[in-house]
């Protein structure tokens, strides 16, 4: 950020200590103007389309809407500042839902001050254990689904196999005969490189989260 740029900032935390604490912490750098404080997601919707900050410090867990309701309902209103999400919360399941919900960075309040004030400053805005968090995701979003390998007949196939169906029931519900229901189970397996059936629903399930 340019020595000669300014930044509005709105804090929501339902702790009033908390929102103490950001604000003296913000006012050690003449960069940042705090220009409001929210204890809920209602009154952040209101100060934020009234104010038009530039950056919003916001809280995850909050009575009432929370940090990720408020998050969405900012982001439907059109509010374009910059929004970093403060919290304790080093969940996987919290970064992630919060980073595809629109947020701009994800900060752990238990980071030491001066370390907080620089990544807002420098716009460095992930917290190491978050960055961690988001490139474990991207590493295994990138590994290549085993079912790619698969014909569209085959998969139905597959899925008749996991629904626990008996290749007399999947060859009459797939409008084949029982011996092409076992050439493709046997395919199925070789190209899943599974020794059975129960391994391929296994394998199956494990995908998508079953």
């Amino acid at each position: 950020m340019s020595e000669t740029l300014s930044y509005r900032v709105m804090i929501v935390d339902d702790h009033p200590l908390m929102r103490r604490g950001i604000r003296q912490l913000l006012e050690t750098d003449a960069i940042f103007e705090v220009i409001g404080e929210a204890s809920n997601g209602m009154e952040a919707l209101s100060l934020a389309n009234r104010d038009s900050p530039d950056i919003i410090l916001l809280d995850l867990n909050m009575k009432g809407l929370s940090g990720l309701d408020t998050l969405h309902a900012l982001r439907r209103d059109g509010i374009c500042a910059r929004i970093i999400v403060l919290t304790v919360s080093d969940s996987p399941g919290d970064i992630c839902a919060l980073v595809d919900a629109g947020a701009d960075g994800y900060l752990l309040k238990d980071s030491a001050p001066e370390s907080l004030l620089a990544a807002i400053r420098n716009g460095d805005v992930f917290s190491e254990q978050v960055k961690a968090v988001l490139q474990n995701r991207m590493a295994v979003q990138e590994i290549p689904s085993p079912f790619t390998v698969l014909t569209e007949r085959e998969l139905d196939m597959l899925q008749e196999v996991a629904s626990g169906l008996s290749n007399k029931q999947i060859a009459s519900a797939l409008f084949i005969s029982e011996e092409t229901v076992k050439v493709h189970i046997r395919n199925i397996l070789r190209k899943l490189n599974v020794s059975s059936r129960v391994a391929a629903t296994v394998l199956y399930l494990q995908t998508r989260g079953l």
